[in-house]
């Protein structure tokens, strides 16, 4: 179920990004970045009406079925944000951090690892 119209959004990020950001904290050789608190994410949002459409494109892949999947919606969630982005610039500046995926490579990365990882 989608909570409200699918239009709220979120900074989803793929594990290798918080990996290559865990990597450089615990490398980093530059006094100014240490003791610091850092954002993990990708920069950007994407809604839950873009999240389901990837997971139905990546997963009919396996199964064709689930490309016809309807979307059922729901009500808003009391006290839900509606958008949330990440500033990854502190980790940028101080770290060099990139993140290595973007939402749609790191989901299909995903969605691939799972269903190989988990397929009975």
């Amino acid at each position: 179920m989608i909570n409200g119209d699918g239009s709220n959004s979120r900074d989803f990020t793929y594990i290798d990004n918080v990996i290559r950001m865990n990597f450089l904290v615990l490398t980093t050789k530059s006094e100014v970045a240490l003791n610091q608190i850092y954002n993990t994410a990708v920069g950007d949002r994407t809604t839950l009406v873009q999240l389901v459409h990837s997971l139905k494109k990546y997963l009919s892949k396996f199964d064709p079925a689930i490309a016809n999947v309807k979307e059922i919606y729901g009500p808003n969630r009391l006290g839900d944000i509606p958008h949330s982005q990440t500033s990854i610039d502190k980790a940028v500046k101080l770290l060099n951090y990139k993140p290595s995926h973007g939402f749609e490579s790191g989901l299909k990365n995903a969605v691939d690892w799972y269903w190989e990882s988990f397929k009975s």
